[in-house]
């Protein structure tokens, strides 16, 4: 099998859009529930509305994949999954470290999701000297002075960051120079990274404000209708549970997980 630092994803290279390759993923997540319920063919309509797109933009998507389906058929689901996989670069061996191993960081290294996808988390790493040794989801952690020979020996491509936000760049730019050119920061704050390192963030408390603005908005609507306001008790609570994200003490891997993980 390949590794990550032999080979890269060649949808770039194919002009694939970004837009395309983000919803890639909702595809290939459609396809494999398909396939574990032995799904032969899917047609575009069932497929889009799994992925939650229109079919049209289906279509054009895996055009770009040359993969156009039969008429009257629909789309052989098995051949689909390969071709999203080796698009995605899911066919190769993709090791990952994590560095951060308090509440989230843990709950990372936990999910049973990244094995399945294709990436083999490599090393758990974290600031603090008394977690080091310690097994977490059957990997010891390591401290941060051993994460440049961590990365080399590993091969590692992509770092994952679930640190504070006040030590997050310190981690990016360590994890550039040892070679690391692709970052999924859960961190709550905006790294800066040289030109070819591609950087995904993911911010919970954020999303969980963006939900209390669109249940604040249906409160307001419901009140100029002349009902009583009656989610805005949802609104409160949501943008507390936001406040409560943001401001997250940094525990153990023992302490509580959050319940929001990757799909």
């Amino acid at each position: 099998m390949a590794t990550g630092r032999t080979h890269r994803p060649a949808t770039r290279s194919r002009g694939i859009p970004e837009a395309t390759v983000a919803r890639l993923p909702l595809y290939l997540r459609a396809l494999t529930a398909l396939s574990e319920r032995s799904v032969p063919t899917v047609s575009s309509e069932e497929l889009a509305a799994a992925a939650g797109v229109n079919s049209a933009k289906l279509r054009k998507d895996f055009s770009y994949l040359g993969s156009y389906g039969t008429r009257g058929v629909g789309y052989d689901v098995e051949y689909l999954v390969y071709q999203i996989s080796r698009e995605l670069g899911l066919t190769q061996d993709w090791p990952v470290v994590i560095v951060g191993i308090g509440n989230l960081g843990a709950a990372l290294a936990n999910y049973g999701g990244f094995a399945s996808r294709g990436f083999r988390v490599a090393a758990l790493i974290d600031a603090d000297p008394a977690m080091a040794g310690k097994p977490v989801a059957g990997i010891a952690v390591q401290h941060t002075d051993e994460l440049e020979h961590i990365i080399e020996s590993n091969g590692v491509s992509i770092g994952v960051i679930a640190t504070p936000a006040g030590a997050a760049q310190q981690v990016c730019d360590r994890l550039v120079a040892a070679g690391v050119t692709s970052i999924l920061n859960f961190a709550p704050t905006v790294l800066t990274v040289p030109d070819g390192v591609d950087v995904r963030k993911v911010d919970l408390s954020i999303e969980l404000q963006i939900l209390a603005f669109h249940e604040q908005r249906k409160a307001g609507e419901e009140t100029a209708e002349g009902g009583a306001p009656a989610t805005s008790g949802r609104a409160a609570a949501v943008a507390a549970a936001a406040e409560a994200a943001a401001a997250a003490d940094r525990k153990g891997p023992d302490g509580d997980v959050p319940a929001v993980m990757p799909a």
